[in-house]
């Protein structure tokens, strides 16, 4: 059913990524960032004043959950917390609609869905039960070069030619922001499980018909591959750890900081497509860069966020502070470096927030569910089991349901 009203929004996080969104909201209509929740008061303060300044909403912060889910002035929640709170932040939404307290027409839920595949059909069967509409967060689908070349490429290239065979995707950066990103148990993994669900998702994505389910291009072997290239080497152990805190031990707990992943896929018209996905902690350039390529018969796509139309030169003589204002994830200050200029637009942000928000009002149907993101971190999951056995898997391999990688567990010995 749509809706005429503006969306209110509450947020669940304070952190790296719950502002990036209230930076996309920016250039999100029909919705208002009303709220914050974080178990650190200060921040969430802190991150409700950045929303007011930003202009998205009379944003305040919240108590509790329960507290923001049982406001009138909140429609929906987005989750950006951490991957080990989850199930618990998820159960309280859930227990305070169940109990009539509150009323949501939408959860969305940042990548990835949860640490394995059984926390992340726990978390798709509460929202499901709850009777709440649902949507998952992966913005670099929504990324516009991937958008609009997915579009021409299919409608120019495919329509002509035949159907794309081959797409790439990566991401790649030094490393997360936070210490618990770096710690197997809390993060579910390395950064396979943090960024492969954006590259797995994006490859599956472009490999699809425009319009067609997901489902269309089924996936059925999968070859994964992990390792940690840069943060055992013990200059690098000590690094983190002055960094992160003695709880991020590479030298005794490591996750990987390398990972790869080749899906091979049936498609409903009767062809075999590949899938090509790489994740690093490891790469030292000028930030994040963001990568894919779409191959076929006779045509090609290729996107790259580091390509920016703007790029700036310091000499030696500019002696400026450490911080992340021309790419996120910066490593210099200095030399000659690509800017990205708006990088909540650049990344798919704005208009996966948008997206969504038009999706909760009944305005149009949600591209991505959380069975979506079920299905993603099963995809993870089946890499990981095929790195630690050394083959290529048949998808879904069995238990895959109730596997807990070796990185997870801190079994893992590189």
């Amino acid at each position: 059913m749509t809706t005429s009203r503006r969306l209110g929004v509450g947020f669940i996080g304070s952190g790296f990524n719950a502002k990036f969104h209230l930076r996309a909201w920016r250039g999100v209509r029909d919705a208002d960032v009303r709220g914050i929740w974080s178990p650190s008061t200060e921040r969430a303060g802190a991150t409700a004043a950045l929303a007011r300044e930003l202009d998205v909403g009379d944003c305040r912060p919240f108590p509790s959950i329960a507290d923001m889910v049982a406001d009138p002035a909140i429609d929906a929640i987005w989750l950006t917390g951490p991957n080990f709170a989850r199930i618990e932040n998820v159960e309280e939404i859930c227990d305070t609609v169940a109990r009539g307290r509150g009323a949501l027409l939408g959860i969305a839920c940042e990548k990835p869905l949860a640490r394995n595949v059984a926390e992340a059909q726990r978390v798709a069967t509460l929202v499901r039960d709850a009777g709440v509409q649902h949507g998952y967060l992966e913005n670099q689908v929504f990324a516009p070069q991937v958008a609009h070349g997915r579009a021409l490429l299919w409608a120019r290239g495919a329509a002509l030619t035949g159907r794309p065979y081959l797409a790439r995707a990566a991401e790649e950066h030094s490393g997360p922001h936070m210490p618990w990103f770096w710690q197997g148990d809390l993060q579910g993994g390395g950064v396979l499980n943090d960024m492969m669900c954006h590259s797995a998702l994006v490859v599956r994505h472009l490999l699809t018909r425009p319009g067609a389910p997901l489902a269309t291009v089924k996936p059925v072997r999968v070859t994964g591959h992990i390792a940690s290239l840069k943060w055992t080497r013990p200059a690098y152990v000590r690094k983190l750890q002055q960094s992160m805190g003695s709880d991020v031990d590479y030298a005794r707990r490591p996750a990987e900081d390398f990972a790869s992943v080749v899906i091979e896929y049936e498609t409903d018209d009767g062809h075999t497509v590949l899938g090509e996905a790489t994740t690093s902690w490891s790469f030292v350039g000028a930030g994040l860069r963001l990568s894919a390529e779409l191959l076929g018969p006779e045509y090609s796509l290729a996107w790259n966020t580091l390509d920016t139309g703007l790029k700036l030169f310091f000499s030696r003589e500019v002696r400026g502070e450490t911080g992340e204002d021309l790419v996120e994830k910066q490593n210099a200050e200095v030399g000659l470096m690509p800017v990205v200029a708006d990088e909540a637009v650049a990344y798919g942000y704005e208009a996966e927030d948008r997206h969504f928000v038009r999706a909760f009002l009944g305005k149009e149907a949600p591209l991505l569910t959380f069975a979506d993101g079920v299905e993603v971190v099963r995809v993870l999951m089946a890499a990981y089991q095929s790195a630690e056995e050394g083959r290529t898997l048949e998808f879904p391999p069995p238990g895959i349901d109730t596997f807990v990688p070796a990185v997870a567990r801190g079994t893992w010995k590189p």
